[in-house]
């Protein structure tokens, strides 16, 4: 989780061009940066379950659920995390996503 607290939490207005100089191909890019965000999404999303679980006991009741102040805590905590999105074009921009392109064959 420490790795995605280091991305800005907002949205910027990025050149397109400058985008799109590693594949040549703006929709290619955003493809991968969609990918990868993705990625992002079910780690975070899986770390979270993880964490949560920690909380979930069988003797627990519906109330005692709700109530639990460290689970609404560790909540609010992941909400604060930058977005997935923001994450992934972080990492494309700094050249961080390995990618290759599967060359269809001409026969």
């Amino acid at each position: 989780m420490e790795r995605h607290s280091q991305t800005v939490n907002n949205t910027i207005t990025r050149d397109l061009n400058k985008m799109s100089q590693k594949t040549g191909n703006i929709y290619e890019a955003t493809m991968i940066i969609a990918k990868r965000s993705n990625q992002i999404a079910a780690e975070i999303k899986q770390e979270l379950n993880h964490r949560m679980e920690e909380f979930s006991g069988y003797s627990d009741t519906l109330e005692e659920t709700f109530e639990n102040r460290e689970q609404i805590e560790l909540s609010r905590q992941f909400e604060r995390l930058p977005k997935p999105t923001l994450t992934a074009i972080k990492e494309f921009e700094e050249g961080k996503i390995y990618y290759r392109k599967i060359e269809e064959s001409k026969e």
